[in-house]
């Protein structure tokens, strides 16, 4: 009972906060007079723990930019130079493919004038922004500064709510159910980067510099020692000694460069560029075109360490060990702490902790089950063929960065199809490579191939397979997130106007082509007479072209089978876009009854329609509503990623359509 007592407050708290004006960035103005006629005005913003605003100069293409509109300058008053800013944080969007350049709790905006009317009363300002987290809003502030003050005196002045609500936005429960999961999700990025790194260093185990060292060195550690006992300890002071080595790297790095900017230096586009050469020099060295080798009296002083003996001579054989090797384990380090950079924070060293407990763990095994090196395999040209392997994929996973750097520049040299391109022909490649069709540099006589080999041939084929269809418009999303979107491409419809155009045939008066070929409505009295003549139920949908969780639902929600069947078959789709910058006409603008605002643009417009019907101001948001333009869905839907209880939702409100 307690447990459903629970389960019932929490519905009820996330129904009420739905419905709610959500309003999470406090404004404070003032004003400090400079001379006679300059001023300069002062914008400080505390923006509540987990949202954030961006910044006037974030890149286009993805959130949409803080703009602040000074109004009646002409004949009043001159700008001296930009308004400036504090200190952004930059982060790369996934769903947009940028940088994105935000800022978190607090943000302060400043901008000196120049008075050349000397009867100016006040300074009118307007300020938009996006303020996100798991639902964005498009927001407008109005200011005014009183002129004049004393000179150097700063006048401070609260700011008037433009929407005319001050309720508070989010719950304690709902506020520390966003920090729990925040830090499960920190959490869950950090494991996985520990397992990616795990399965590597194993990777690096198989190589032909690292994998004869495990009986050699086994066998050093229980030959030379006066008893097994002291043999085993060796053994695992040794492997705990790769560990120490490669976690130092790791937080050496972190150290040097920091644990944020590492995220900064991995999003820019020059280090995307330069992430890029050095995969692909990677690659080229795993393939047999050259061996990167650390200068050779390096190894010879760390040997002559090792000679001494005792934890400190064992010690020196593990860094030898590092050293020997770094013409296999190199570039998967170099590619693991690239990985690991993305991320930011402790990632790094959590990698190479990963990394290195790989290369550690056989050392310590074998020392305790000395047996157990009789089944290892004998080391011969299979070995090669697992670092040729590595080749290929750090090949493919190069050119993840230079689309990244392509993305951000929106340059749309390096689009879907061009990407897919080039992974078919290397992923093909590969599968000729396993299939013994085509050999390498270093590569020994093949007469047959294993069966390990032939089923990893065939795998690899079928990858190939299976990315081809998205040449022609296929979403393949097995590997989302690699590829460019489906609408950064040359054919965005699908190759010969195959896909989408196609299927919709010729659309309704009004109607637009929406994601996956969902016919939509972008102007609701549209929307609305479409549905009475085809007498079906409203999807209104409240979204944002530059709103990120809005384009998740589409991606991954509306994508689904089920989901786009309903949406193109069972409802009308009215999406009105908040943030649409077109200026309506001159007889259409307005002043809001509701929070006084100035509706300027057709954004404004749906804007407001969305808090003077519904009480409502983020997106997405979704209403079940009946040709009359009535609610017919029990409560408003927001974003979530769950596919059931979305279809759940979508036929709730439908069954309740009365034909």
């Amino acid at each position: 009972m307690k447990n459903l007592f629970f389960t019932l407050l929490s519905f009820f708290v996330i129904t009420i906060t739905q419905a709610q004006i959500l309003d999470p960035v406090k404004w404070k103005t003032s004003i400090e007079q400079k001379s006679d006629t300059e001023f300069l005005l002062k914008f400080d913003a505390t923006i509540e723990k987990d949202w954030h605003i961006f910044s006037q100069f974030t890149p286009d293409g993805g959130s949409l930019p803080s703009v602040f509109i000074y109004e009646d300058v002409k004949n009043n008053y001159q700008l001296i130079g930009k308004t400036t800013e504090s200190k952004y944080k930059k982060v790369y969007s996934d769903v947009f493919e940028v940088d994105e350049y935000m800022f978190e709790n607090s943000a302060q905006f400043q901008q000196l004038v120049k008075v050349i009317n000397p009867a100016l009363k006040s300074i009118k300002v307007e300020v938009e922004y996006q303020a996100c987290l798991e639902q964005c809003i498009q927001q407008f502030k109005n200011f005014e500064f009183q002129l004049p003050v004393k000179e150097g005196v700063v006048s401070v002045v609260e700011t008037v709510d433009s929407t005319k609500i001050n309720e508070k936005l989010v719950t304690k429960e709902l506020k520390a159910e966003n920090k729990k999961a925040e830090k499960k999700e920190e959490k869950k990025g950090l494991w996985t980067i520990f397992i990616i790194a795990f399965f590597s260093g194993f990777a690096a185990l198989l190589t032909p510099c690292v994998f004869p060292m495990i009986p050699m060195t086994v066998s050093y550690f229980t030959k030379q020692s006066k008893d097994r006992s002291k043999g085993i300890k060796n053994a695992i002071f040794y492997g705990l000694s790769i560990i120490v080595i490669y976690v130092t790297l790791g937080s050496a790095i972190t150290a040097i460069f920091g644990a944020d900017s590492l995220n900064e230096l991995s999003t820019s586009v020059a280090f995307n560029v330069i992430f890029f050469a050095l995969l692909v020099f990677f690659a080229a060295s795993f393939l047999g075109a050259f061996e990167i080798v650390l200068p050779n009296s390096w190894a010879n002083k760390v040997d002559r360490q090792a000679d001494r003996g005792g934890i400190i001579g064992i010690f020196f054989m593990a860094l030898a060990l590092a050293i020997v090797s770094f013409s296999c384990t190199g570039p998967i380090v170099g590619t693991l702490i690239v990985e690991a950079a993305s991320k930011g924070g402790i990632a790094p060293i959590v990698g190479m902790l990963g990394f290195s407990s790989a290369i550690a763990l056989p050392f310590m095994l074998f020392a305790l089950f000395p047996g157990w090196m009789n089944s290892l395999p004998k080391s011969g040209g299979w070995l090669n063929t697992v670092k040729v392997s590595l080749g290929f994929l750090e090949l493919a996973f190069a050119f993840k960065f230079l689309s990244n750097a392509d993305l951000v520049l929106q340059l749309h040299w390096f689009e879907r199809e061009t990407f897919l391109a080039i992974w078919i022909a290397v992923f093909g490649a590969w599968a000729l490579y396993l299939f013994g069709k085509l050999t390498l540099p270093h590569d020994s006589p093949l007469t047959h191939i294993s069966v390990g080999r032939l089923f990893m041939g065939l795998f690899v084929l079928s990858f190939t397979i299976y990315m081809i269809p998205g040449l022609w418009g296929a979403p393949l999303k097995i590997i989302s997130g690699f590829p460019p979107p489906l609408h950064y491409s040359e054919s965005p419809n699908g190759v010969g106007g195959s896909g989408i155009s196609s299927e919709l045939g010729a659309l309704p008066k009004g109607a637009h082509s929406g994601p996956h070929g969902i016919i939509a409505f972008h102007d609701y009295e549209d929307g609305l007479a479409y549905a009475k003549q085809i007498n079906k139920p409203i999807l209104l949908d409240f979204t944002g072209y530059a709103c990120v969780n809005c384009r998740k639902m589409e991606d991954y929600v509306w994508s689904d089978t089920k989901i786009l069947s309903i949406l193109k078959n069972e409802v009308v789709l009215i999406s009105l876009y908040v943030d649409d910058k077109k200026e309506l006409a001159e007889n259409e603008k307005y002043v809001s009854k509701e929070t006084g605002k100035k509706i300027k643009t057709i954004g404004n417009k749906w804007s407001d329609f969305q808090i003077t019907k519904y009480k409502a101001n983020a997106q997405p948001y979704y209403l079940i509503l009946d040709i009359d333009g009535n609610t017919i869905s029990d409560e408003p839907a927001s974003y979530d990623p769950n596919i059931d209880l979305y279809e759940k939702w979508l036929r709730n409100g439908i069954d309740k359509f009365v034909k």
